[in-house]
């Protein structure tokens, strides 16, 4: 490479050939004479002829140089120069150990990434050295050094995963499988993302001794996580944390509802140096209630996208105190502390100086989500009767214990316990019991996780009757056991009784820390004014999950339920995936990056072998070797023109001088531009003819598969994608030859012409017209079959739960179908191609179902059947499109689940199978009456 140009030559000893130029230069001044014209003579000819010796003529010093120019370019040309080169670091002592990070940060820039170690592997194949690939955030690891093929297998299948790469977990498994052998290049395609096992996964590949390790570093530019959002009394306030800041950057914020409509915008500013930064997002307390997700504009990554649930909707709170608040000391106000502890969380509402019979209907007015109530004894009766309907719909009522509470009725309606009369003192004169700190929280109580304070005293006390199901109904106690914190379920809303005063008057426990914690767990537990329920604890499946490009998709896949205990943090990983678990009337949202989180850029630390380090900047190397044999080989052509010119060729044919020139010229440019179109490097790529309507004939051409087009574009582009996949991979093992797959419309097309219709069921797909299935019903009883893909796993037609079975049901409930059952173990389809026991598509554990085969035992009972015995219906579960999938490069759309590399081969041949079945019937299972027929016909 040259000194700080981009440039190379890949053969420099070469250019040593330019030194040969003055001998070349030499021996091109000389040219033999020019022939001359003679009129038919033979004794002057044979006089010419008989001369003794002729002296060359010199050529001219244009000519010369001309062809001094073609020699220098062959020269260049097979110098192999380069522009930007990539570097060839690669040692033949070993093995190539590529390790690739394709965690969240790597999404942006994957296709760079596989182009690079594309690269790594094609010079591997060069040097014919093993590839063990693996990659950082997959959940299963197959690191065995494998040959060049399987390995561009491997990276095809891969995709990035919304999940931190767990580096330490990789290298264990490429040590694990290059057991005592030891590398030549370990190769480490890095996102440039610290991890927590980032310096111990890269200290133990350095154990590994290899001869050369080779670093490609990531565009660390807009790698940029959300940790944080935090629903303000007046504003929603967003961190953001960056890897690059080097440079002032504006990101642009998006807050949508959970509809995907954008209901509100902001702006994160990061100053020159500035690794976080907090943006906002201004709106009115109700829309920012309607937040469910924030995106950053432009950066599609599973960290730049933060999921909400419940709990962070801002409440709203209303508070009603039995005394009047005393303004000149306002620490002796019953509703002080209360006010102070959920002010930062709670939009606050305070009841006014009326009757309460004009008061609390106001506050209901306003839908709150909580109604605090201090030292509140007898209500009156109609708004008893409203506070008691509020609760039933979901209202969180909280009351706090006070001499009026103390005195009132212990039957009242609005209690989660019946109370003694009275209130008991302890650590008073007349008490010989000292006053009671607070015991240990229940595990499976609200205020699980919370560590008990041991500076609380509680001095005084409403106590509560003793009942069988005391105990259930607690959720604090003291050291003595009696309750501090009772609560009841009251229809869709709770009752929550705090058993001493909102104030200090009783005990500490209200200016404490401890109190703010209490009042949010219980007011989290509320149901928000949008009516969003929460998921609560407990274990909760995965309902919709994040991808790494940030698209909420529904949950599959490998990912296990979301156990909630409350005494820890539960963080994404490669069982639990960000996302939200649960289901639409209630979920939690589990998110990447929890608040205070940064990111920091990679530490790479120093290794004792050569080390190459360089950027993903794919495949920029420019060969000149084609432009420059291009240009010698038209410099070659002008000058066989220029020597046919000056030996006078075209004066043969009575051309004019002018004329010689001009068609002299033309034969030079005409030349040039045949040999640039035809030499000069381009990238041409064919594509396919395929007009959006094909007339009836032209489908008469050949055999083709059909798809129903469902109106969900991204369902109808896969199943175009994997039917022509499928149909090329039959024209490449049987005499088969489709045409292209064929998109039909079931209310108009004509069906007949297809012998397979493949139908995907899509959520957003409308549902076909009575004049529709019957049209398809009078396709399956004249000969055609329909396969049915639920792309759910697994179809139950007994009765399943999921969107996708539920609308094949009422597809089927309206047509004529027979018997079905799961393809048994002798039936054709395993063996009309192939011989299989399974037909996976994406997914592997779905049965395929087919038209259930009557006894054969008894030809007598067996009904007549159309269409060569073949099952006018298939269903599967599988999703075989995306198996079948390829996009325009030829890489897989989708990785099988498992993922494992000979699935998807297995699912073409389940293709192929259902393909020949379709166009031949059951003659396969019909070879077993050939002894019957051959015994007959001898007859």
């Amino acid at each position: 490479m040259i000194a700080g140009l981009p440039f190379a030559f890949g053969a420099p000893a070469i250019l040593f050939g330019l030194l040969a130029l003055p001998v070349i230069w030499w021996l091109l001044r000389l040219t033999p004479p020019r022939p001359q014209a003679e009129p038919f003579a033979p004794l002057a000819i044979l006089a010419r002829v008989l001369k003794p010796e002729e002296t060359p003529s010199r050529s001219p010093w244009w000519l010369t140089a001309l062809r001094l120019l073609i020699a220098a370019l062959v020269i260049l040309a097979l110098a192999e120069p380069v522009l930007n080169p990539r570097d060839r670091a690669l040692s033949s002592n070993g093995p190539l150990a590529l390790v690739i990070d394709n965690g969240w940060a790597s999404a942006p820039d994957w296709d760079a990434r596989v182009e690079a170690a594309q690269m790594l592997i094609n010079e591997a194949e060069d040097l014919d050295i093993p590839v063990a690939i693996v990659f950082t955030a997959n959940r299963r690891h197959d690191a065995t050094p494998t040959g060049f093929e399987r390995a561009r297998d491997q990276l095809r299948a891969a995709r990035p995963q919304p999940l931190r790469p767990e580096r330490a977990a990789a290298a264990t498994a490429l040590i694990a499988a290059l057991g005592e052998t030891r590398p030549g290049t370990i190769a480490y395609i890095s996102d440039g993302v610290e991890t927590s096992d980032a310096a111990d996964a890269l200290n133990r590949l350095a154990g590994l001794e290899a001869s050369a390790i080779r670093i490609i570093g990531a565009s660390e530019a807009r790698a940029l996580a959300l940790t944080g959002a935090d629903n303000g009394a007046d504003r929603l306030s967003v961190t953001a944390s960056r890897l690059d800041s080097g440079q002032a950057e504006n990101f642009a914020l998006t807050a949508s509802d959970s509809k995907g409509r954008e209901i509100a915008s902001g702006e994160i500013r990061f100053a020159v140096g500035d690794a976080e930064a907090t943006g906002t997002i201004s709106a009115p307390f109700e829309i920012r209630n309607d937040i469910a997700r924030l995106d950053v504009t432009g950066v599609d990554t599973a960290a730049s996208a933060r999921l909400l649930d419940d709990s962070f909707r801002r409440r709203r709170v209303a508070l009603i105190s039995g005394e009047a608040a005393d303004i000149a000391q306002p620490l002796l106000s019953p509703l002080y502390y209360i006010n102070r502890a959920l002010s930062p969380y709670a939009d606050l509402i305070e009841a006014g100086n009326e009757e309460m019979s004009a008061s609390i209907p106001k506050l209901l007015a306003q839908s709150p989500a909580v109604i605090v109530m201090s030292d509140i004894g007898t209500l009156p009766e109609d708004v008893s009767t409203s506070l008691d309907e509020w609760v039933e719909r979901g209202g969180t009522l909280i009351r706090f214990a006070g001499p009026r509470l103390a005195a009132a009725p212990s039957d009242s309606q609005l209690l989660p316990v019946l109370l003694r009369k009275g209130e008991r003192e302890l650590g008073g004169a007349l008490s010989w019991i000292e006053p009671q700190p607070l015991a240990a929280y229940p595990s499976t109580g609200p205020f699980a996780g919370l560590p008990t304070p041991r500076d609380i005293a509680i001095r005084r006390q409403v106590l509560a009757e003793p009942s069988a199901d005391l105990a259930a109904r607690t959720w604090a106690s003291l050291a003595d056991g009696t309750p501090l914190v009772t609560a009841s379920e009251r229809g869709s809303g709770r009752i929550v009784l705090f058993h001493v005063t909102a104030e200090a008057s009783w005990s500490n426990l209200p200016i404490s820390g401890h109190f703010v914690d209490m009042l949010r767990r219980v007011v989290q537990l509320s149901r928000a004014v949008s009516g969003g329920g929460e998921a609560g604890s407990g274990i909760l499946p995965p309902w919709r999950l994040l991808d790494a490009n940030a698209a909420l998709l529904p949950a599959s896949g490998d990912a296990k339920p979301l156990a909630l205990t409350g005494s820890s943090v539960v963080r994404a990983g490669p069982d639990n995936p960000p996302g939200l678990y649960g289901g639409e009337d209630g979920f939690v949202a589990l998110n990447l990056f929890e608040p205070g989180e940064t990111l920091a850029p990679i530490a790479i630390p120093e290794f004792e072998v050569p080390v190459t380090r360089s950027a993903i900047a794919g495949d920029s190397a420019v060969d000149f070797r084609p432009w420059l044999f291009s240009a010698a080989l038209i410099a070659l052509l002008a000058d066989t023109l220029i020597v046919l010119v000056l030996n006078g060729a075209f004066r043969r044919r009575g051309l004019k001088p002018a004329t010689r020139a001009s068609a002299a010229a033309a034969i030079l440019l005409i030349s040039g531009l045949s040999v640039a179109l035809t030499v000069a490097p381009s990238t041409v790529h064919a594509q396919d003819a395929q007009p959006g309507d094909v007339d009836l004939l032209e489908s008469l051409d050949r055999t083709r598969l059909a798809y129903v087009i469902t109106g969900d574009d991204e369902t109808d582009n896969v199943s175009k994608l994997g039917l022509d996949s499928l149909s090329r991979y039959l024209f490449s093992r049987t005499a088969l030859e489709p045409g292209t797959a064929m998109g039909v419309d079931i209310e108009t097309d004509q069906l007949a012409l297809y012998p397979l219709i493949y139908w995907p069921m899509s959520e957003d797909a409308d549902m076909p017209s009575p004049a529709a299935i019957s049209r398809i019903d009078a396709y399956m009883k004249s000969g055609g079959t329909v396969l049915f893909d639920t792309r759910d796993r697994i179809v139950d037609l007994g009765g399943g739960s999921s969107a996708l079975t539920l609308r094949l049901q009422q597809i089927l409930a309206s047509l004529d179908i027979p018997p079905l059952e799961p393809v048994p173990a002798d039936h054709v389809l395993t063996k009309s191609f192939f011989l299989l026991e399974t037909f996976p598509g994406r997914y592997s554990d779905g049965p395929l179902w087919v038209e259930a085969i009557p006894d054969t035992n008894n030809p007598a009972e067996r009904p007549a059947r159309t269409g060569d015995g073949v099952s006018s219906i298939l269903i599967t579960g599988n999703d075989m499109a995306a198996a079948w999938a390829v996009d325009e490069q030829g890489f897989p759309m989708f990785s099988t689940i498992p993922a494992d590399p000979w699935q998807r081969e297995y699912a073409f041949r389940a293709g192929v199978n259902i393909v020949m079945y379709m166009l031949t019937g059951n003659y396969k299972a019909d070879q077993v009456h050939i002894p019957a027929l051959l015994e007959r016909l001898g007859q």
